[in-house]
């Protein structure tokens, strides 16, 4: 259900049939939407790239993971980085999974991806080293959020990479057992009425069965990595927003939707981009 108060946005997952048939994004590293393939393990690998006009000497980048089932192309046009990239001068990457799923390294999640062992911590970071050879890339300012299984691979990320300074996952959980994590700054944006990854843990509803911690113990967790002080909460409506200072001028965040589903709210991405701006390495 889609509360008023919070304007959430539902995710529509875009079947192949019914994509808009438009002419595909170029090759190149053009300003606007540009089409990229890689070769990763021997398996080509493909992702957007969106580049605006006037940016910096060295941009920011954010790297968008869609959902299950979801797609790059999809990811592009449902999440409006794009036109806030415009604004803020910043670049957005939209990796496509195998068969529209991320293998997130944990709990069988997610799809064929996870059955085959794909190997998409290694395609991800080859990914943002692809952009920031042709494209100036400042270091420092590496970011990654994604949608449900997207999130889930966002933790996975910081898991068992350096590359990011700070993750906004939504909607998702962190399946990866995180033996050795990277400290990173987090904010987790998540409803409690999700049927599909609970807020309050245990299996949810789905194909995927998703089998997750309860998010404010995941929200713990990180807190303990990034060495933060106690959190304070803010409450506004429906949204409470829980923040804790840490060590390096990190942050971890959760914002938590009271009833909100199984959705990307049509404030998360200024949210996660004020986060992101505010975090570099």
């Amino acid at each position: 259900m889609v509360h008023r108060g919070v304007a959430l946005l539902s995710v529509v997952l875009v079947l192949a049939g019914c994509a808009h048939r438009a002419a595909p994004p170029p090759l190149g590293f053009g300003e606007g939407t540009s089409s990229h393939t890689i070769n990763v393990g021997g398996v080509d690998r493909t992702y957007r790239l969106y580049k605006p006009a006037g940016l910096p000497a060295a941009a920011p980048l954010v790297v968008m993971l869609h959902g299950g089932f979801g797609s790059a192309k999809q990811a592009e046009r449902s999440y409006d980085w794009d036109e806030l990239a415009d604004s803020e001068k910043f670049v957005v990457a939209y990796p496509d999974g195998l068969s529209r799923a991320w293998n997130a390294n944990g709990g069988g999640c997610c799809g064929r991806s996870a059955r085959q062992g794909v190997d998409d911590v290694a395609f991800i970071s080859a990914a943002v080293a692809d952009i920031s050879h042709n494209v100036r890339i400042n270091p420092a300012r590496v970011y990654a959020t994604g949608m449900s299984n997207g999130g889930i691979m966002s933790y996975t990320l910081a898991c068992n990479t350096g590359l990011f300074a700070a993750i906004g996952p939504v909607s998702g959980t962190q399946l990866d057992p995180c033996r050795s994590p990277h400290p990173t700054s987090v904010m987790h944006i998540h409803g409690t009425g999700d049927p599909l990854v609970r807020y309050y843990g245990g299996p949810g509803a789905g194909i995927a069965r998703i089998n997750g911690p309860p998010v404010e113990q995941l929200n713990a967790f990180w807190r303990n990595v990034d060495q933060c002080g106690p959190p304070t909460a803010m409450t506004r409506g429906q949204v409470t927003t829980s923040t804790a200072g840490c060590a390096d001028n990190r942050s971890v965040v959760l914002v938590t939707v009271d009833e909100g589903g199984h959705e990307w709210p049509s404030v998360a991405t200024e949210m996660l981009w004020e986060f992101f701006a505010a975090h570099p390495r």
